[in-house]
């Protein structure tokens, strides 16, 4: 779920146009994978799915999403997690209880008729299992778009790319991205558009943060912005009680974050989550191609597989053939 570090960040995210996005873009693919399967439900919070149950809306929102990146001359590469570290264990556990949970009052929700509360708790009890990883690289890979099997944490292998110069930014909801170094983080490419978020409907714009712009206002560094990380609780360690970003920012900005640490947590040792952020498992093993689309294995996959509309995804497909000015995918490729 990330580091809530949304209150000091807030004042450096810039609102940008999808014409501004194009190029190279690393998309932390777990990430974007739990943003479909959050978002594309029906009122009552069921997920998308074929006649035989199976969840589909993870490969409705790869079709229609990418294919309007591609329209947009965006050219994704979705970045999957690898294995998790020892440090991340606790936090895993913790999400799987919360979601057992919500996927019980789910339930009690649905039988009781409140549809409202459903929603929530089908959204609370999202998760991303094996079987939707697989389809959803299958999917990928008939769309032509390179995917890349991160050592460790997704977002880490997203923002090495673009430290590297081999995209031009992460794509990613998350602002672990920004204290794993990524030089700039683009939000909400998946989930633009009007949304329901806690009963009422609002509009969420594209916005794009500058690692340097926001080190550089918070008048701290990248070590500095990881130690508030910890303060407030990453996904390899919990935070401090009481301590959100703004405290966290003032303490490590007085010089006061070991104190604080010793302090509140006098057996914590935060430095081997600060060398993970810091020094993170990556590869440089990969190669980013994209290649025409398979149209027949796309529809094959989805419509005789998954039960899709043939016109639907016809339509996506379209958006293949268009980018900017350009009538042929030869342009594109």
């Amino acid at each position: 779920m990330g580091v809530a570090l949304r209150d000091i960040i807030a004042d450096y995210k810039t609102p940008v146009e999808w014409e501004s996005l194009g190029g190279v873009a690393a998309v932390d693919a777990n990430n974007t994978l739990y943003q479909f399967l959050t978002i594309i439900r029906q009122p009552d919070g069921t997920p998308l799915m074929d006649r035989n149950g199976r969840v589909t809306s993870h490969l409705s929102g790869i079709l229609f999403r990418i294919s309007n990146f591609l329209g947009k001359g965006i050219k994704p590469v979705f970045v999957f997690d690898g294995v998790p570290t020892d440090l991340k264990q606790a936090r895993i556990n913790a999400r799987r209880k919360v979601r057992d949970t919500a996927g019980e009052r789910w339930m009690e929700a649905l039988q009781r008729g409140d549809e409202a509360e459903a929603y929530k708790q089908a959204r609370s009890s999202t998760r991303v299992d094996a079987t939707i990883l697989a389809t959803s690289k299958e999917l990928l890979r008939l769309m032509g778009i390179p995917v890349i099997q991160a050592p460790g944490e997704g977002e880490a292998q997203a923002a090495y790319m673009v430290a590297k110069g081999d995209a031009r930014y992460a794509v990613s909801q998350d602002y672990d991205t920004l204290l794993f170094g990524s030089p700039t983080l683009a939000r909400n490419l998946t989930i633009t558009g009007k949304r329901k978020i806690r009963g009422r409907t609002i509009t969420v714009n594209l916005e794009r943060i500058v690692l340097a712009d926001v080190l550089s206002g918070l008048h701290i560094s990248r070590e500095q912005l990881i130690q508030i990380g910890i303060l407030v609780g990453t996904d390899f360690n919990a935070g401090v009680h009481g301590v959100g970003p703004k405290t966290g920012l003032k303490l490590v900005q007085k010089g006061e974050f070991e104190a604080k640490l010793k302090e509140s947590q006098p057996d914590f040792d935060p430095v081997p989550v600060i060398d993970l952020f810091l020094h993170p498992p990556v590869t440089s093993d990969y190669t980013l191609s994209w290649n025409h689309p398979d149209s027949e294995g796309i529809k094959k996959m989805l419509c005789d597989g998954y039960d899709f509309s043939e016109d639907r995804v016809n339509k996506a497909l379209e958006a293949y053939a268009v980018k900017a000015g350009q009538k042929t995918l030869e342009g594109w490729f």
